[in-house]
């Protein structure tokens, strides 16, 4: 047995959240070689990694008995609050333990679950992802790192199933970065859907539009998936609009906290705003804004607006 192999035969993992996101990340946890008991407040979202060879838990508490890393991938801050504070799972966790949070909140409740933890000496790091369900599933997550990069490098084996992992600063750092991510993300998604837009009110295609611009300065990952969204009419719910809208929030909250003013933030945050509470929009995929941008000009021009 390799080394490698004797770190993961040792490693005892509990994965808490096993929804969208949670789910492919367990199982390549699993496919890995670890141990993995799994816990969902939909327990049949984790009854289906079963078959993986995750042990099911029926509570939080149970999931993390005996575990020596702990992944929390939830909807929200009060989430990830609730089940670690609330459910007991602090309480239960041996000193040493290490939770690693990979859901998307404020830094500010990264930075407090951290502290409340390390007063039983449980060692914390938020560890946000980018990449979507393709990139959970293939491994190829871009993981945002906050904490100790001690810890961080110490863990190296557990990282390595799910994707690249960086470390970006202490506590809190990687809940930053990536609402520095979800920025660029609704950003780029806006900007794409209003180019598309132009292009076509003049005339022209926008599948062919964005065949003509992939290569040059405008390329991204956005442009790639999104932008075949786009193209096709084909949404789904894959990022939904919701948490997009969450996103952006607490972005423009920390934005707040930090004197800082970021009006195309604030701007992109007003359309999802009004995508999502105003045109039921909010289980959409984040590429559904296109929708509404449409929707606003169908309305300016039946009002008779430039």
């Amino acid at each position: 047995m390799s080394g490698e192999e004797r770190n993961r035969a040792h490693r005892h993992i509990a994965f808490l959240g096993t929804g969208l996101m949670g789910a492919p990340m367990a199982r390549r946890l699993l496919h890995a070689g670890f141990s993995v008991a799994v816990w969902n407040r939909d327990i049949r979202k984790a009854e289906a990694l079963a078959v993986d060879g995750a042990v099911v838990a029926g509570t939080a508490v149970a999931a993390v008995e005996g575990a020596s890393v702990v992944f929390t991938m939830l909807s929200d801050g009060k989430a990830v609050g609730d089940v670690l504070f609330s459910q007991g799972v602090s309480e239960a966790l041996a000193p040493d333990t290490v939770v690693i949070d990979c859901s998307s909140i404020t830094p500010e409740a990264a930075r407090d679950h951290a502290a409340r933890l390390a007063e039983r000496g449980v060692r914390h790091i938020d560890a946000p992802v980018s990449g979507g369900v393709v990139g959970a599933s293939a491994g190829t997550l871009a993981v945002m790192a906050g904490g100790d990069a001690a810890l961080i490098d110490e863990l190296a084996d557990v990282f390595a199933p799910l994707g690249r992992v960086t470390h970006v600063g202490p506590s809190g750092c990687g809940q930053l970065a990536k609402l520095g991510n979800q920025q660029i993300v609704a950003i780029t998604i806006g900007a794409v859907a209003e180019a598309m837009m132009l292009v076509e009110a003049g005339g022209g295609s926008r599948e062919a539009f964005r065949a003509a611009i992939r290569g040059g300065f405008a390329e991204s990952r956005i442009l790639d998936i999104h932008g075949q969204r786009m193209v096709d009419r084909n949404f789904g719910g894959a990022g939904p609009s919701r948490l997009q809208l969450k996103d952006l929030n607490n972005i423009v909250a920390e934005a707040a906290s930090l004197s800082l003013e970021l009006p195309l933030t604030e701007a992109v945050r007003a359309e999802f705003a009004a995508f999502v509470e105003g045109e039921g929009g909010g289980d959409t995929d984040h590429s559904g804004l296109l929708l509404h941008l449409e929707a606003r000009n169908g309305r300016a021009k039946r009002d008779g607006q430039a």
